[in-house]
């Protein structure tokens, strides 16, 4: 992994103070590095030191609404690995940072030390301003100690008093006495008599006052302990106002980070950018890259090419000769169809713009996903080189959805096919299918476990007719090997069927899947056909380190009436690769061969279209082959990932359409995978439970298995033909356009979901 301050060294230095901190000064900012995750690595950051407390942010303009994180140093402890990393640890959370040169992490050492002495020697001196909640709880105790022992010294000194005030008062009253009893003027007596009552009034004063504060002592001792519940009280509800304020601002971030990434409002400025007559490529945000030119990697059994943004202005006044060079009518990509097509894109991709009916209630989480540790090695030791679906797996591996929802996941991006069916250019089209073929990768992501093996005759389907225009069905059609059949069908001009059989081999370090059979895709109003195949996906460091997944080879989307063609290159990852991860590139032709769109982005995130106005050869490459420089109009975006739910990273990284899969719905046929007993006992957290159906299901399945086996021998054995097993809703035919034989839907189902007669239907559960 190559290391991201370098290559940013000159701008960072640039931001961060050029001198060391004064030492009275209270703020210290600057741009440092810090890492969030194994897969983005070290993350250019705003830090800003200020008060003992150490925030940052994604941007310097962040500091005015959205702070990222906070640390005190007051408790945290300084550390340092290398000559330009620092360590920040406190209260089991950690900080891991970068500077762009061991200069500029000394500078910030420094800020960093003074920071933390400075907020030590106040919270030493005022101890609410820390933000240790226990620290603030001990210190209120002590300080109540300190007062209640304070008070009992002044009590003790008080009755010294009362003593010595009672033993010379007796003296005196005693000395009065005797003077009494002498024989002295009537007057003196007088007076005598006078400072004896005065003295017997002392006395009794004195001892009022004593016991008084006696009383007050008991009393502050029975009140403190009243005082110390109502501070515990109130402390309690702080922390719980500090929690809901810290859930707030998170939901804040994630709403502002989705209205980010949404296009509706990304588009606007590149919209109005266009007004000099030269439209810019759209953007997520301000990039330091040139947009001039941009380069595309060679496709594989296809020639090197290039891309260069075209001049407008020479666009406009050679028409012709491109025209010529590119073979379609480029004058159709001007600025006015540039603007309209992003508000086109802006309304189908606006998380309001996804359905036209009002949308049905539907769950939004599912239960937190249990963290259970299970041995992989001792599972998989004995399993090399085997089919994966012969492979007795326990639920721990799984993910709560079968195999026919992640083929239904598929559609989670269907607007596109909605989008393509408006298009009157089938070289428009292509583009459109080609992003709905990239866009089905999109979830696989952080989905590295693998979804439940459906039994035969297993179904699931998906409705969403009223909402969103289309309704499907997929029905498990073959056990061995395991096959699925799926038909979609939409209101909105387009149908999408599907055979998928999944081949899988365990190789030790990584996991192959590969899914076998074609997809097809038909447009209702033009009887455009495509047909294309899906890639290889990997899962990585199966044994040791952190799983991930990667997608690679290639797909070719023929429109099998035009003879167009999509050639889609998913390029491996590869440590030494300088290209972006995930990568996706792509060439639309026309049945002659000639390039008319470039396709660009990566199959996690985005995709790009350009047009293509001019073509040449160009100089040949470093491995000898002639290169074919393609001049292009700025791009437009074509697809983007939808944001991910909040608390997704618990929930199986489930997107928003996969939380629904599952969800139990009235009506639905009796083998739907939603009323798969395992499955549903694993979502609700029940592992355990879900493990013992699971294998209750897998010995119900071996035992009809074999009573199939000996129907047929016993047929066999009295010459008659055994059909065996038939699927109830699909059936083979030959495809008249691939000439291939696959399992085709017969109808019947949603008939008979209407009139609510399942009798057919086989008891697998």
């Amino acid at each position: 992994m190559s290391d991201p301050v370098k290559s940013v060294a000159s701008s960072t230095a640039s931001a961060v103070p050029v001198g060391p901190p004064a030492p009275g000064s209270d703020t210290y900012k600057g741009w440092l590095f810090k890492w969030t995750n194994y897969i983005k690595g070290y993350q250019r950051r705003w830090f800003v030191l200020s008060n003992g407390l150490l925030s940052y942010y994604r941007t310097q303009a962040e500091m005015a609404h959205t702070c990222r994180g906070t640390i005190n140093l007051a408790m945290a402890h300084i550390d340092t690995e290398d000559s330009c990393n620092i360590v920040l640890t406190s209260g089991g959370r950690s900080y891991h940072l970068k500077a762009s040169s061991e200069v500029e992490r000394q500078r910030w050492i420094t800020a960093l030390e003074l920071a933390k002495a400075k907020a030590i020697g106040m919270m030493h001196e005022q101890s609410d301003d820390s933000g240790d909640e226990e620290s603030t709880s001990q210190s209120d105790k002590s300080e109540i100690h300190s007062t209640l022992k304070t008070l009992s010294s002044k009590l003790e000194d008080l009755s010294t008093c009362n003593d010595l005030i009672g033993k010379h008062g007796a003296a005196l009253q005693r000395s009065l006495s005797e003077l009494e009893s002498l024989k002295i003027p009537t007057e003196s007596g007088d007076k005598i008599k006078t400072v004896h009552e005065r003295a017997t009034l002392f006395r009794i004063t004195s001892n009022a006052m004593v016991n008084a504060c006696r009383d007050f002592l008991e009393l502050a001792e029975t009140h403190s302990r009243k005082w110390q519940r109502a501070l515990q009280y109130e402390r309690e509800q702080r922390i719980r106002l500090e929690e809901t304020i810290e859930q707030l601002a998170k939901q804040h971030n994630s709403l502002e980070r989705a209205c980010r990434q949404a296009p509706a409002l990304t588009n606007t400025p590149a919209v109005s950018s266009t007004a000099t007559g030269c439209a810019q490529p759209l953007k997520g945000e301000a990039s330091d890259e040139d947009e001039e030119t941009e380069y595309f990697d060679a496709m594989e059994d296809a020639p090197a090419f290039i891309t260069v943004a075209a001049d407008h202005k020479q666009h406009r006044h050679s028409g012709s000769n491109q025209n010529e060079a590119s073979g379609g009518q480029p004058n159709d990509w001007n600025l006015e169809d540039h603007v309209l097509d992003f508000q086109h894109l802006a309304g189908c991709n606006d998380s309001a713009g996804r359905e036209v009916m009002p949308r049905k209630k539907r769950r939004t989480r599912i239960p937190d996903k249990p963290n259970y540790s299970l041995n992989l090695w001792s599972i998989m030791k004995n399993c090399i080189g085997k089919e994966l679906s012969k492979i007795p797996m326990p639920v721990n591996f799984n993910e709560p959805l079968s195999m026919l929802q992640r083929l239904t996941e598929d559609l989670e991006y269907h607007d596109l096919l909605d989008k393509a069916a408006k298009c009157e250019s089938s070289m428009e089209q292509m583009c459109y299918v080609a992003a709905f073929s990239v866009s089905s990768y999109s979830t696989t992501v952080h989905r590295t476990a693998k979804p439940f093996n459906p039994l035969l005759g297993e179904t699931y389907e998906l409705d969403r007719l009223e909402e969103q225009g289309y309704r499907s069905l997929c029905e498990q059609v073959s056990h061995h090997p395991p096959a699925a059949a799926h038909h979609v069908y939409s209101k909105r001009g387009w149908t999408l069927r599907q055979e998928i059989t999944i081949a899988s081999k365990f190789r030790g370090k990584y996991l192959s899947i590969m899914p076998l059979g074609a997809i097809h895709l038909q447009f209702h109003s033009s009887g455009n056909h495509y047909v294309w195949r899906k890639v290889t996906s990997t899962v990585h460091n199966i044994i040791v380190g952190k799983l991930w997944i990667d997608q690679s080879g290639d797909i070719d989307v023929v429109n099998h009436k035009t003879k167009e063609t999509c050639q889609l290159k998913f390029s491996p990852y590869s440590y030494f690769s300088r290209d972006v991860a995930r990568k996706v590139t792509g060439v639309v032709m026309d049945r002659d061969s000639k390039a008319h769109y470039i396709l660009s982005g990566t199959w996690d995130d985005k995709l790009e279209y350009s047009k293509i106005v001019q073509s040449s050869r160009g100089n040949s490459g470093s491995e000898g082959k002639q290169k074919t420089v393609y001049q292009t109009l700025p791009s437009k975006l074509l697809w983007e990932k939808y944001p991910l739910p909040e608390n997704a990273e618990n929930m199986y990284h489930f997107s928003e359409l996969a939380l629904t899969l599952n969800e139990p719905e009235e009506g639905v046929c009796p083998t739907d995978s939603r009323w798969r007993p395992d499955q549903r006992l694993m979502e609700s957290g029940r592992w355990d439970e879900a493990n013992v159906e699971k294998q209750r299901l897998e010995e119900k399945q071996r035992a009809v298995r074999r009573r199939r086996e000996a129907e047929a021998v016993e047929a066999q054995d009295d010459g008659k033909e055994y059909e065996g097993y038939q699927p109830l809703w699909f059936e083979k035919k030959v495809d008249p356009v691939s000439r291939e034989t696959a399992f085709v839907y017969k109808g019947g189902y949603w008939e008979a979901k209407e009139k609510k007669d399942w009798k057919k239907c086989p008891d697998i559960f």
